[in-house]
């Protein structure tokens, strides 16, 4: 049996959609770990008994806890450079460009943006809840979910001559200006942490990255909109899976479609082979193929009866649905193209040609 082809358009299609569907499962197994972990978190309140309870805890760590407080500097806090009343502990300084490029498939001008320059300050800082209690917070740029408040926002619009419009046209991009903003987590707000807690031998709480790998949240939102947040990108996240494996899915069901049809009519042509052999080996009689009583007798082929392909075999095969009688049968396998030689219609079926 020939081996069978897999065009190019289906293998890439069939290898981008399985490989595509196992990293989206990859991500969502991953926040599925993730919404987990958050779900089992306990959920510790922030006073004086927090101390004694990781005292008697063993080695004086929670691996992972939700804590949540207010922040507190632990010396001089940073203070915005657009306000001077604003002060914070953690300082993001952003210049972005805005462009037009133009699209020359869509034939259109598109927007675009790049990061010119950014910077981040931060300074040691520290959740305080009731009692004074406080957990000092360790690396705070390593965890998710820390959106800053913007606190200046001011975009400088380009400014350009006639040259200047020239050559926009002559690159294909437009500046449209640069956008400035300075985002601040400012002192005073409310903070949910979500890592590892830890007593130090000096008796402070230090709330860190977890040591097991599972991911560090610092969010002004509190615990509850968090999980829920996580849990709708895990489902975005399954269902994008799920789309892909099904793509998949659909090109191996059409291939072993395709697959089968080849079969069916490899079979077809196997059993139609079978039959011509059958009656070729039958001899004289009523059934006989048209040929074989001329084999049988001796005598050679009229000119009149002879293939008109090979001219040496006799015609034994009807053409359907033309219906012409022109060929052997041995001929009409070797046709590059399942059309007539007589008529080039096409060819559906074929029969054997009986002779009484």
């Amino acid at each position: 049996m020939e081996e069978f082809p897999v065009r190019t358009v289906e293998g890439l299609c069939l290898g981008t959609s399985l490989a595509i569907s196992g990293f989206f499962y990859y991500v969502y197994r991953k926040k599925r770990k993730t919404v987990d972990k958050l779900n089992d978190a306990p959920q510790l309140t922030l006073d004086g008994k927090l101390a004694d309870l990781l005292n008697v805890t063993p080695g004086k760590c929670l691996q992972y806890v939700v804590i949540e407080g207010a922040v507190q500097p632990l010396g001089e806090p940073l203070r915005s450079q657009f306000q001077e009343s604003t002060v914070g502990v953690v300082q993001k300084l952003m210049l972005r460009e805005h462009k037009l490029v133009w699209n020359s498939l869509s034939r259109t001008w598109t927007d675009s943006e790049c990061v010119l320059h950014q910077r981040v300050n931060a300074v040691p800082f520290s959740l305080v809840g009731s009692d004074q209690a406080n957990v000092r917070v360790l690396c705070p740029l390593e965890a998710s979910g820390l959106e800053m408040e913007i606190i200046h926002e001011k975009f400088h619009q380009a400014t350009y001559g006639f040259t200047d419009i020239i050559g926009q046209y002559l690159s294909g991009e437009k500046p449209k200006g640069q956008l400035e903003t300075e985002e601040m987590l400012k002192v005073g707000a409310t903070l949910t942490g979500v890592g590892e807690l830890i007593l130090d031998t000096d008796r402070v709480l230090k709330l860190r990255p977890p040591t097991d790998g599972s991911e560090y949240f610092l969010t002004t939102a509190d615990f509850e909109s968090l999980r829920l947040e996580q849990e709708g990108q895990a489902v975005v996240w399954q269902v994008l899976a799920s789309v892909f494996a099904l793509a998949g899915s659909a090109i191996l069901f059409w291939l072993g479609h395709r697959y089968y049809r080849s079969l069916r009519v490899r079979w077809d042509q196997e059993r139609l082979r079978r039959e011509f052999e059958r009656l070729g080996a039958g001899g004289t009689g009523e059934g006989s193929t048209a040929g074989d009583t001329q084999e049988g007798s001796g005598e050679q082929a009229p000119l009149e009866n002879a293939c008109v392909i090979c001219l040496t075999q006799p015609r034994s095969c009807v053409l359907l649905e033309c219906g012409h009688v022109c060929c052997c049968y041995s001929c009409y396998q070797a046709l590059p193209q399942p059309t007539c030689p007589i008529c080039r219609q096409a060819i559906k079926r074929v029969v054997p040609l009986y002779q009484a």
